[in-house]
Parts: C-alpha cells; structure tokens; sequence
C-alpha cells in the first residue's frame, strides 16, 4: 500500500470520524476546522502550505454557500495537478459548476456521496464517486481506506455530479424504507392484539425478506423507548429528498412512494405524528440527528 497524504476539511461528526480512519489506514491527515480544538492547523493556507504536490483536499462541510466559500479559497491557494473532493451532500448541478471553476485552473474536481454516518468509523463509508478516471484512480487508497472491508462499497458512478446524484437517489429510497418501518410499527401499536410490537421487529431481523440495517436500528431505539414516548413526531429532511423528487419531475420518471415520504415529513412540522416518532429515532440511530424531545 502507497501511503497518501492529503488536507481534510470539516472535522465535524462524519469529517472527524473519516480522519480517524483513514490514518489507522496509516495514511497521513491534515485535517482542518474552524473549531481550533478539532484542527490540526490554523488556516487552509496552513493547510495548503504542508501538503506535498500534488496535492489532494478532501471538503466535508455543509452543501451550499458554505461549500462554495472553501472551493473558492481552494481555488487561490491550490495549483494545476493538485485535486479536489466535495464528500459533503453538494447537488450535483454544484459538482459541474465547481469542476468548471476549478478545471479552469489546472485543478481536479471529484463529488464523492458518503454514507455511513455514525457507524462509518467502525464499519466504514459507502462510497459513490464521480469524475475523470484519472482523478478518480489517483485517490483510490483513500477510497480504500474509507470503504468497508469487501469487495462492495464502492463505485465510480461515472461523470462530475454522478456521485452526489447515485447519494440523492440512495437517501431518497432510504425514506421510503424508513417511511414503510414507521407506518407498519404505528400499525402493530394501534391493535389490542398485538402486545409486543418491538419483538415482533425482532422477529423481523433473521429470515425475513425485509431485514435490514435500517431494521437492526429501528429495533436499536425501541430497546432504548419501547414505544418511542419520549420523542415528538417530528422529523427533518436533509434536503435530497427534495432533490431527488425534483429531478423525477425533470426526468419524468415516477416516484410515488420517496414523494410521499417527503411529504409525510412535511406533515410532521403540523402534527405529532406516531410515525414520525421512528423516523425521527432511526435518523438518530444511524446517523446522530439531533431528536426533539416532548
């Protein structure tokens, strides 16, 4: 194994526990937050200014203005031959605009979609990756080092944007299972019949064509609240699903049960919804999103 050396921006839940991982991979990281305690230099010139060329800068900060902000500064404090990734949750349509900024200057650009969440650490990050293959091949330690054990887990999914569009579509199918989860749990709470609804999940986990991770989680937080009392049913959206219900409108491809999913949040803002008392305790589970509690 080539032993990398690469900077790290955004030190945060997920861009924390990446660092970690990657240099148990013995890799080295120079990580850099705005939070002084987590960073390991002052600023991204520091940065920029210890990493050997070519250089490679991994951004995990929030999707938007705050993305755009860093690979602005990138852009002046990088050089041609040096590479770019966006691991944040970017819209894909942010991808092509900042491998066009960025490719002006000689400078490589790859979105990479990151799931894993809290458990990424330990069991590591799926990893969906767009851009130019040679971009893509020059971070393949990293992407080893960040991917679970096997031969899954990773994919170049093909052009800039693709890697954050194959994410969007993966966290919109996630509502959907979550969504499916949390209707069938209100449903087994709601009859008389039923006395051990978080058995029979149990039940669920071994020999069942509906097991999953998502299922070992749902039955993680009712061991915690066996009938989720202490959350009100209230659940955020991240932002892809939205995404990902505009881009089937783009496309005209119909997605009846993730819009619904969406929506079925939405609702939750106006009521306290049962059901999304398990979504709002599965986002906790497997991915440390804050809970309100009653």
């Amino acid at each position: 194994m080539t032993a990398m050396q690469l900077g790290l921006i955004g030190l945060g839940r997920m861009g924390g526990s990446m660092r970690e991982r990657i240099r148990r991979a013995g890799h080295t990281v120079i990580g850099y937050d705005r939070n002084p305690e987590l960073s390991d230099v002052k600023s991204l010139a520091e940065m920029a200014q210890r990493l050997d060329a070519p250089r490679i800068v991994w951004v995990m900060v929030p999707a938007g203005a705050a993305t755009q902000s860093v690979v602005d500064e990138l852009g002046g404090l990088l050089e041609a031959g040096d590479t770019v990734v966006d691991g944040g949750n970017s819209r894909w349509t942010d991808d092509e605009k900042h491998a066009e900024e960025l490719g002006a200057k000689g400078i490589g650009f790859v979105d990479a979609g990151v799931s894993g969440g809290v458990w990424g650490l330990e069991n590591g990050y799926a990893l969906m990756v767009g851009g130019d293959k040679e971009h893509v091949d020059r971070l393949a330690p990293v992407f080893e080092a960040l991917k679970p054990e096997g031969p899954y887990g990773f994919v170049h999914a093909g052009k800039v944007g693709a890697g954050h569009f194959s994410k969007m579509v993966h966290n919109g199918i996630e509502y959907a299972m979550m969504q499916a989860y949390a209707e069938g749990w209100e449903l087994l709470e709601k009859v008389h019949s039923v006395t051990g609804v978080r058995e029979v999940f149990r039940s669920w986990q071994d020999g069942t064509v509906i097991r999953s991770w998502l299922l070992d989680l749902a039955v993680n937080a009712l061991d915690e609240d066996e009938h989720l009392d202490k959350l009100r049913g209230y659940a955020e959206d991240s932002g892809e699903g939205r995404w990902t219900v505009e881009a089937a409108i783009d496309n005209a491809v119909p997605l009846p049960a993730i819009t619904a999913s969406l929506f079925t949040r939405f609702a939750s803002r106006q009521d306290d919804s049962p059901q999304m008392k398990m979504i709002a305790a599965l986002r906790n589970q497997f991915g440390g999103h804050a809970v309100e509690s009653k």
